[in-house]
């Protein structure tokens, strides 16, 4: 531990070397080459063929969450013990602005990759403006709408039938997951996950007054309320997928309406869960551990912020991959 005790300064606490990014690092690079080769087999890969894809994922994955386990519990107690410092929290605030940020950025590519597809390449496919003249020549009988439900590989009669692109077999879905294909709109599953991740977000923010206030009960109420209704957003989530996969066939091999729709929702699920479980913690410290009070509670405050981008996030989806 380095501290400077000189007048006019704040003592400011460095941790001693660790091995924890690098743990961190190891676990990501895993989880992501585990989760690209899961993908990659689903699109490649031979019926019955067994691939080491999941294992890879899951070790990467465990390794991931028992780093990030060790260097918060060190984290936590560094603060108990009083080492940090308000300058040390304001480090705290600017590093978990800048994680926001980059998340804001990783949905950003897929927001622009549904943009590109929607308004660009699936219009060219369709035979308009002036990358569209080959379409006769490529892509004979394929209309394009969204969303894409008939793949233009089998509107020419199947990938034997392509004159190019090869490259795997892709049908699309009996309908999609819109507003436009609900059946009715009282059964349509993301309205009503709209409506409990928006409340969530409410409930969160009623949960930071009470701590403002220095108001335990309430504090430990509202953000259980939370966790709950984020419980059952991923719930509600999971009898979305099961209903596309067994019911409308719309799956990540049916098209790029599938792969975009997955990808998105499914990431922001991801997310959910993730913020879910920050906010679990949280309210597991101060209903055992007794712990933040009115002028101490970054880690809640932290956790909030996140859940609040995750919320904002779904409110673009729920528009751009649902509604528009």
């Amino acid at each position: 531990m380095t501290s400077q005790t000189s007048a006019g300064y704040q003592k400011y606490y460095v941790p001693e070397k660790s091995r924890l990014a690098m743990c961190a690092t190891i676990g990501l690079i895993l989880s992501i080459f585990g989760a690209a080769s899961i993908m990659n087999d689903m699109t490649f890969g031979k019926p019955g063929q067994e691939t080491n894809s999941w294992t890879i994922f899951t070790i990467g994955m465990l390794f991931f969450v028992a780093t990030l386990f060790g260097w918060f519990r060190t984290t936590i107690r560094e603060n108990i013990a009083g080492m940090n410092s308000p300058q040390l929290k304001k480090s705290y605030v600017l590093g978990m602005f800048w994680f926001i940020f980059s998340e804001v950025m990783f949905f950003f590519c897929f927001f622009g990759a549904l943009y590109y597809v929607r308004n660009l390449a699936g219009p060219w496919l369709g035979g308009e403006g002036e990358h569209g003249r080959m379409n006769h020549i490529l892509w004979e009988g394929f209309t394009y709408s969204w969303p894409l439900v008939q793949t233009p590989q089998e509107a020419v009669g199947g990938a034997a039938s392509q004159m190019m692109a090869n490259n795997g077999t892709f049908t699309g879905a009996e309908t999609s997951m819109s507003f436009r294909d609900a059946h009715s709109w009282w059964a349509w599953l993301p309205l009503w996950n709209t409506v409990i991740l928006l409340s969530s977000s409410f409930t969160c923010h009623l949960a930071h007054m009470g701590i403002l206030n220095g108001n335990r009960k309430k504090f430990n109420f509202w953000l259980a309320v939370t966790v709950l209704l984020g419980i059952a957003f991923l719930a509600l989530q999971f009898m979305e997928y099961h209903e596309a996969y067994a019911e409308f066939g719309l799956t990540l091999n049916a098209g790029i309406y599938g792969s975009t729709f997955f990808m998105l929702t499914g990431f922001h699920g991801f997310h959910v869960f993730m913020g879910m479980t920050m906010l679990l913690i949280q309210l597991l410290r101060s209903v055992f551990g007794g712990q933040f009070t009115a002028t101490d509670h970054f880690g809640f405050e932290a956790s909030s912020w996140y859940w609040h981008f995750v919320d904002v996030v779904w409110v673009f989806l729920f528009l751009f991959v649902y509604i528009l």
